[in-house]
């Protein structure tokens, strides 16, 4: 996907979770689940590309993040704040599945999610990936 594909992405999914926490976040669960996660899989394909770290035609996938194991051998070697990424993506991964694919959560949880959402991309946030 070209970069510009993916700000546009970026721009949408951002605001689709913008409108799920302003109508109730304990009614959109699953539609925060897949668009926090995939905003973050945008940064961080944007960071890589602009980096030279992964092909062009390359596209990073959350599943990738379904175990540390996985992340660690599949992701490029060295990059900034590659250690806090994989951890945080993972705990994203993890309570993704559960808001997409499990049984109603409560709002703590939901919240919880976004909180480490906001802290993941804080984190490529402060890699320098443009996205506006």
């Amino acid at each position: 996907m070209r970069i510009e594909a993916h700000k546009e992405a970026i721009k949408e999914s951002l605001e689709v979770i913008k409108d799920s926490i302003e109508r109730g976040i304990e009614k959109r669960q699953r539609t925060i689940g897949f668009h926090c996660s995939a905003v973050l899989m945008d940064m961080l394909e944007i960071y890589f590309h602009n980096k030279h770290l992964i092909d062009p035609g390359v596209s990073i996938k959350h599943d990738l993040f379904s175990s540390e194991k996985k992340a660690i051998e599949r992701l490029p070697k060295q990059f900034d704040h590659r250690n806090e990424l994989i951890k945080l993506f993972i705990e994203v991964e993890k309570k993704r599945n559960l808001l997409c694919y499990g049984k109603h959560q409560d709002r703590k949880f939901i919240e919880e999610y976004i909180e480490i959402f906001n802290k993941a991309k804080k984190a490529v946030d402060s890699m320098g990936v443009e996205y506006e």
